[in-house]
């Protein structure tokens, strides 16, 4: 319920065009800002991060593709898909453009989960487990888990909740991405405890201050992918 109750908020804060401090971006791209930060907060730091996940610092080509995606309907979201339909591919670049532009909160999380499943989640995340073909997660997002530019997203600053979400949306189909869509792979070999177990020691690794996305990776991809650095 309090998720449904954020989002008819956050709908109405859009709808209404409510005021937000101004935000540095040219002046026909701002009131797309503003329904933006209505939910992923100003410069892209949200505060409903459970929910509405912080962007700020995300590789552009990344973005964009999730704004496409959202308009295509590959992820299911009635405000995304209703607030994209009608915008023009330069303003999603744009868009994308921007929050990639802005700085990450560095802010590190602490976690309460159990040393064995934080041990077993950076093992995921630094070898992952060949038995069930699953690749580490640093072999794609990059040993930092910063991502790879242009199109690779970092799992930093996303709390496990969040993180859960989007790999249990992978699993059910509701989130789809450019075929051959490797994620969706990967997310249908975990466990539901290698899912508690990776979420929970990516959500509490801290941004370093150096927080831009990798150039490149050090080797090819595990598997086919839809995106390559």
């Amino acid at each position: 319920m309090r998720f449904k109750s954020a989002a008819r908020a956050a709908l109405g804060v859009v709808l209404g065009a409510l005021l937000f401090s101004p935000l540095q971006a040219a002046p026909d791209l701002t009131d797309h800002l503003r329904a933006c930060a209505a939910c992923h907060g100003e410069q892209g730091r949200s505060h409903e991060e459970a929910y509405y996940p912080s962007i700020a610092g995300k590789p552009a080509g990344y973005l964009y593709a999730q704004l496409t995606h959202f308009r295509e309907g590959r992820r299911e979201h009635a405000i995304m898909q209703s607030m994209l339909a009608y915008m023009s591919p330069q303003y999603l670049h744009d868009i994308a453009a921007y929050y990639a532009a802005q700085t990450p909160s560095h802010a590190a999380r602490l976690s309460n989960a159990a040393p064995a499943l934080l041990a077993q989640g950076e093992a995921l995340a630094r070898t992952g487990d060949p038995a069930r073909k699953i690749p580490p997660c640093m072999a794609c997002h990059a040993e930092s888990l910063k991502g790879v530019a242009p199109d690779i997203p970092g799992l930093l600053g996303l709390p496990a909740d969040y993180l859960r979400a989007q790999i249990g949306a992978w699993k059910t189909d509701t989130r789809r991405a450019t075929a051959p869509d490797c994620m969706r792979r990967v997310a249908h070999a975990l466990s539901t405890q290698q899912i508690a177990a990776v979420t929970a020691w990516i959500a509490s690794q801290p941004y370093p201050d150096d927080h831009a996305p990798e150039t490149s990776l050090a080797h090819a991809l595990p598997m086919e992918c839809g995106v390559a650095p």
